[in-house]
């Protein structure tokens, strides 16, 4: 079992930087995949970004490409994503997600843990 408890989400300017943290419980973090997810108002939660168990490959959205970075300390159970040049599209609830894998994984369907979700808004 994996608990996921994530922070760091609030008001920011249209291009400011926000860094979002997941903090997780459990033996089996540093084996399993992670990823954050996005669901703004009246839209479907989508991929952002995912890491595999060892920080050593992510994969990124077409639509955070470049603007944010994931992360991940094992020794402290935390993923992070930074996130830089923010867009007022990027408003939405931020989840972090487990998955019971060691390699990356893309569709909600495949993380079978879920965090709380932290709010970020963008203002133009």
């Amino acid at each position: 079992q994996v608990q996921l408890v994530e922070s760091g989400g609030g008001l920011v300017q249209a291009g400011g930087s926000l860094r979002l943290s997941c903090a997780a419980s459990g033996r089996a973090f540093s084996l399993s995949a992670m990823g954050w997810f996005r669901q703004a108002p009246g839209k479907e939660r989508e991929f952002v970004a995912t890491i595999n168990w060892s920080g050593a490959r992510t994969a990124y959205a077409d639509s955070v490409k470049g603007r944010f970075t994931i992360s991940r300390d094992n020794a402290n159970n935390t993923v992070y994503v930074q996130m830089n040049s923010l867009k007022p599209e990027d408003t939405a609830v931020y989840y972090c997600a487990a998955a019971r894998t060691w390699l990356l994984r893309f569709g909600l369907e495949e993380y079978d843990y879920w965090g709380q979700g932290t709010q970020v808004t963008v203002s133009s």
